[in-house]
C-alpha cells in the first residue's frame, strides 16, 4: 500500500486539528505556523503516542476475541484504527527523511 503526499497532507491536517471543527484548530490563518506551545516534534510525539495507544488497544481487542470474551466486529474496528494510525506515522517519517535528503542535496 502506498501512501501519497495528499494522504499525508490529510493525515498531518488531522493530528493538528483542521479537520475535527471544520476550522484551523491549532494553526493561526495568516502565517500558517502553529500556535504557543506546540511545535513539529510535538506532534510527532503526539502521533507517536497515539498510534502506541491504538496498537494496545487493537491488541487488547484481538486477545479478548481469542479468549472468547469480545466481539469480532471489535477486534477489526480497532486494527483498522491501529493500521491507520501506524499508516500516518509512517507517511510523516517518509516526508520528514525526503525533506531531510533533498536539504542535504542542496548545493552551498
Amino acid at each position: 500500500m502506498s501512501i501519497g503526499a495528499l494522504d499525508a497532507a490529510t493525515a498531518y491536517g488531522r493530528a493538528i486539528g483542521i479537520g475535527k471543527t471544520g476550522g484551523l484548530g491549532g494553526v493561526s490563518a495568516g502565517t500558517g505556523t502553529a500556535e504557543a506551545g506546540g511545535g513539529f516534534g510535538d506532534l510527532v510525539s503526539q502521533l507517536v503516542t497515539d498510534t502506541a495507544t491504538s496498537l494496545r488497544a487493537a491488541e487488547t481487542a484481538s486477545a479478548k476475541q481469542v479468549a472468547g470474551k469480545g466481539d469480532l466486529i471489535d477486534v477489526v474496528t480497532a486494527i483498522g484504527a491501529a493500521e491507520t494510525a501506524l499508516d500516518t506515522v509512517v507517511a510523516v517519517r517518509d516526508r520528514v527523511v525526503g525533506a531531510y535528503s533533498d536539504i542535504m542535496r542542496m548545493q552551498i
